[in-house]
């Protein structure tokens, strides 16, 4: 079992404004690649901030190390011009609810 890392990720200077989430060039790809990182376990949970399409993206992920998390993410069809990487921060937890039966 690796550490937890939480991931920010913030639309970057390619990001067209006018336009949603789902609605940027690449979605579809991006989008296959983000639930593939999902079904590894890599991406535990993610998701826009904030109401409706939110502004940025935070991902929690399980990782070896945060080398790890920048290689994997870098490996996204999205540019970084497109997708910034605003922080990566590890996550020690502390509380957790059982697990479900």
């Amino acid at each position: 079992m690796g550490e937890y890392y939480l991931v920010e990720r913030g639309k970057g200077p390619l990001w067209d404004h006018s336009r949603r989430r789902r609605e940027q060039d690449g979605w579809h790809e991006h989008a296959v690649f983000m639930d593939g990182l999902a079904d590894e376990g890599f991406i535990v949970l993610g998701g826009p901030i904030g109401e409706g399409d939110g502004e940025n993206t935070l991902l929690i992920i399980e990782a070896d190390s945060e080398e790890t998390v920048r290689a994997r993410l870098a490996e996204d069809p999205w540019p970084g011009e497109l997708l910034t990487i605003e922080s990566i921060r590890p996550w020690n937890v502390l509380l957790r609810a059982p697990a479900g039966e």
